[in-house]
């Protein structure tokens, strides 16, 4: 299978969508029971009370919601707030929040509160630019407030008209909801969908298919205990706590250690992204010279620097473990049956 393809179904009747690349499953997305109160979502919290000693303050969401909102200050008991959900709540704990929502779309995201109008630095064709400033500004109000907009890189291969479209639309859709903080505590907008997701944030120029058995094929390989990524063997793992990742390999020779670690740094985005795990992720390299530490460093980080999903590199532990942290804006799955 040769190209870009997204292929769009449902799994128990829940939108599902697979990003494949050579015939290589890169990502996919299946919503949860719960999927309207995913990364996106914007709700009117009122504050409920202070989080001792953590600088943060839960707020009631509606629905018998809890939300925890980090770094906030001046808030009192009973105030209302527009906030937005940055991530998936663990079992047992608060849905996280942000006080600073954004509306993304495919070709642009709408920032409340941040004034300006920019282009995604990825676009650096200086007369393009000007073209989709000119298309944004057509399409917005000459007062804009305190409110600005983003033009993404999907503009760069995308029709002006449509760019202008999405950017109304899109603003639009914020002025409504950052008009309606006032009142009890509410969803006023679920968050995006598996298939709104795949139309937002996936390649634009690729193939689109409703044959979800070309999925199907291809979800038991990576969902597998053992992985092979070059001349590494993996087991990635996932706990309460955190995911344990196991690097192994059976070249025993002076650089065997380094090029496994490297092959399985190189493939474990991918792995951690179609699963849709996050949190704390701890590597337990191949045996390798403590001399080769900052390469194996900067291979990761150049592995994780074109993830969607922000990923840090911490340290390394006095056991000689990786250590990351990646942000939990996936639900994690298991294998689809």
């Amino acid at each position: 299978m040769k190209g870009t393809l997204i292929v769009l179904g449902r799994v128990a009747d829940r939108p599902a969508a697979a990003l494949i690349r050579e015939g290589v499953l890169d990502d996919l997305l299946i919503d949860g029971p719960d999927a309207e109160i995913g990364p996106g979502a914007v709700f009117r919290g009122i504050c409920d009370r202070p989080a001792k000693g953590q600088g943060g303050v839960f707020l009631r969401l509606g629905g018998g919601r809890t939300g925890y909102l980090r770094g906030v200050k001046g808030i009192a008991p009973g105030d209302a707030l527009l906030v937005q959900a940055t991530g998936f709540a663990e079992d047992g704990k608060a849905v996280p929040l942000s006080a600073r929502p954004l509306f993304k779309s495919r070709f642009c995201i709408v920032t409340p509160g941040a004034p300006g109008l920019n282009v995604a630095r990825s676009i650096r064709d200086d007369e393009l630019r000007d073209v989709l400033l000119e298309a944004a500004h057509d399409a917005l109000p000459a007062e804009r407030g305190q409110a600005g907009l983003i033009l993404r890189s999907a503009c760069a291969a995308a029709d002006h008209e449509a760019v202008s479209d999405d950017v109304a639309a899109t603003w639009d859709l914020a002025m409504r909801v950052t008009g309606d903080a006032g009142g009890e505590p509410e969803l006023l907008l679920a968050a995006p969908d598996a298939h709104e997701l795949a139309w937002r944030d996936w390649p634009v120029a690729a193939d689109v298919s409703h044959d979800w058995a070309v999925a199907v094929d291809l979800i038991p390989d990576v969902f597998a205990a053992r992985q092979s990524v070059g001349g590494a063997t993996l087991f990635v793992e996932p706990t309460r706590a955190l995911v344990a990742v196991d690097v192994n390999t059976a070249d025993l020779g002076a650089a065997g250690g380094l090029k496994a670690n490297i092959a399985a740094v190189r493939g474990l985005p991918r792995l951690l992204r179609v699963r849709g795990l996050g949190g704390q992720i701890v590597i337990d390299p191949a045996p390798m010279p403590k001399k080769d530490r900052r390469t194996l460093e900067s291979a990761l980080k150049a592995a994780f620097r074109t993830d969607p999903v922000d990923t840090t590199f911490v340290g390394w532990t006095p056991l000689g473990h990786v250590e990351l942290t990646r942000k939990r804006e996936r639900r994690p799955l298991e294998e689809p049956t």
